[in-house]
């Protein structure tokens, strides 16, 4: 096999930065630039592979670079948007006929609005107000004890 452009050296990484699978990266070659290519010559270009231990420094800068600015983003993938979450959600309702799919969709989409599917976790006590410990001691002092106790600790000190 022909060595690949830089250019498609590039491609390749950049797709498998963003955690496409050789196989995927392959398929999107083929139809970007019209070349059959392997696989296993995709996976050489994944510095994390095992068969890409051996690639170029400036190519594996680039994949770092890639997955990096990919990670710091997930705003950019759209379904992690809520929004649109919520209109697949309705397209996949006005258009089944089935009406236990349908149930599923509005289950899942209440289950989206209610923030079942966050890392978010807020505790409140009673009535939404601060969280009470139950180990909490409460002591009640007159004024006249609290002027023992101070008299007693100046005396010592």
């Amino acid at each position: 096999m022909a060595r690949l452009k830089k250019e498609v050296q590039i491609f390749i990484v950049r797709a498998l930065a963003v955690f496409n699978t050789p196989t995927e990266t392959a398929r999107l070659v083929q139809e970007e630039y019209n070349l059959e290519i392997t696989r296993q010559k995709c996976e050489a270009y994944d510095p994390t592979k095992r068969s890409g231990q051996d690639l170029s420094q400036d190519l594996k800068t680039e994949f770092e670079e890639t997955r990096k600015a990919f990670l710091a983003q997930p705003e950019n993938i759209p379904i992690s948007n809520l929004a649109v979450r919520l209109q697949r959600y309705e397209d996949g309702y006005q258009s089944s006929k089935n009406i236990v799919r349908r149930l599923k969709i509005l289950e899942q989409a209440a289950k989206d609005m209610g923030g079942q599917y966050t890392n978010k976790t807020e505790l409140t006590g009673a009535g939404g107000g601060p969280l009470q410990s139950e180990n909490t001691t409460y002591v009640t002092a007159t004024p006249e004890m609290l002027k023992q106790v101070w008299d007693e600790l100046e005396s010592k000190y």
